[in-house]
């Protein structure tokens, strides 16, 4: 297991004044959380007596059944189609986050096997697969910003080997916060039908689509993909409630999977890592599940508002200094710098001037030229426009020199 590819950036960036890092939505507070359910419907108070009057012995592997039932009905079952059976409370398993449910479903699925991932990417989803002792290889499949990001089908098709059976995805991915269309998710799908394979999607910035709306009217015409779970019999969704919900200090995560078999696959391989989670971040999850619309609407509406600022900075006033594949879903983008530093250098002269941003070095073992001018930014937080002003700020003070 090599080194996180995020510790050099918490090391170098650590007390930063102004940040740009964070990667989830507005962090939740427990008063706010406690108002939210409040405000709904009186099924759901009973949570907040729960919460205070809760006891402390284990909650069962995999988590209680009541979380387990109120993930399936508030995010999953919404969106399955109308022949499809709902997802149920034995489809879920709970975790204390999504790290450990990445790594549970790589050690899981990758053994055995040779396993096909995209890079960027989240670390847990390049490199996991390699983790698992008797894996069979891993192929790494390069997205690229001149095909938008996207998964490229044929480098798929080519990729694959006489025993590959496992291939993660990440979607909305990260870093670039782009979503692949229905079309093509589809594609990756048949393609992995066509040689049984598993598909383990890294699903945590679903549900932040930046052009949905929760009414039927704008359904169609969102760019809303269907879970992993809902839309391949040999899918897992991969979930936390840091990103879309801003629930960080909760620490629950969840894989969704409606094969039983694999289910209990990751049952086994669970039971010998972070086999529960406490009853009190259960019970908090439920009272964000509770919630969840209200949640979402106000989040959505500052990473809108952040993003109109950020596509500003970057496409009028600083476009001699920047340029994005614009983001449609999720909290990030991946920006180019346009001037004669790379990320890395770029990097290590904003933790100077106490502004943290995540240089390319986060997302890659190895750089390409392809990539090395590309730093990810994050604007779910209220306080996002402040780190975007020092931003600005640093950019008038370099950018003569840049230009000699």
């Amino acid at each position: 297991m090599k080194e996180p590819w995020s510790k050099r950036h918490k090391r170098e960036f650590k007390g930063s004044k102004f940040s740009l890092s964070n990667s989830f939505a507005q962090p939740l507070s427990q008063p706010e959380l406690v108002e939210l359910v409040r405000q709904e419907d009186s099924s759901s108070h009973n949570l907040l007596e729960m919460y205070q009057n809760h006891d402390l012995e284990y909650v069962p592997n995999g988590g209680s059944r009541d979380l387990r039932q109120d993930i399936a009905k508030v995010v999953y079952n919404k969106d399955k189609s109308e022949s499809q059976e709902p997802v149920t409370a034995d489809n879920v398993l709970v975790f204390p986050g999504a790290q450990v449910a990445l790594q549970t479903a790589a050690l899981a699925f990758a053994r055995d096997c040779h396993t096909i991932v995209f890079t960027p990417g989240y670390q847990s989803t390049v490199e996991s697969p390699g983790w698992a002792k008797t894996s069979q290889g891993v192929t790494q499949i390069p997205r690229s910003p001149e095909n938008n990001w996207q998964v490229d089908p044929d480098k798929l098709q080519e990729a694959i080997q006489r025993n590959t059976k496992f291939l993660i995805l990440n979607e909305p991915h990260n870093p670039s916060g782009v979503i692949m269309s229905r079309e093509l998710q589809q594609e990756v799908i048949d393609i992995c039908r066509d040689h049984d394979i598993v598909i383990l999607c890294d699903e945590v910035y679903r549900l932040l689509e930046h052009d949905h709306e929760d009414d039927d009217n704008n359904k169609a015409t969102s760019s809303r993909i269907p879970s992993m779970a809902n839309a391949y019999e040999k899918g897992i969704s991969a979930v936390t409630m840091s990103k879309p919900w801003g629930g960080c200090g909760i620490s629950i995560g969840w894989l969704v999977c409606r094969d039983p078999s694999m289910v209990q696959r990751l049952v086994d391989v669970q039971y010998f890592g972070c086999a529960c989670v406490s009853r009190a971040s259960e019970i908090q999850g439920r009272m964000v599940l509770a919630a969840s619309s209200a949640i979402l609407k106000d989040r959505m509406a500052t990473i809108r508002q952040n993003k109109a600022l950020l596509q500003e900075f970057i496409e009028v006033k600083y476009a001699k200094w920047f340029s994005w594949n614009r983001p449609n879903a999720g909290a990030i983008a991946f920006v180019k710098f346009l001037g004669p530093w790379t990320s890395e250098q770029l990097g290590d002269e904003l933790a100077k001037a106490g502004i943290s941003i995540k240089p390319a070095y986060c997302f890659a073992d190895t750089i390409t030229p392809e990539i090395q001018q590309y730093f990810r930014v994050g604007f779910g937080e209220r306080k996002m426009p402040l780190a975007l002003e020092a931003l600005g700020e640093f950019v008038e003070k370099h950018q003569e020199s840049w230009s000699s």
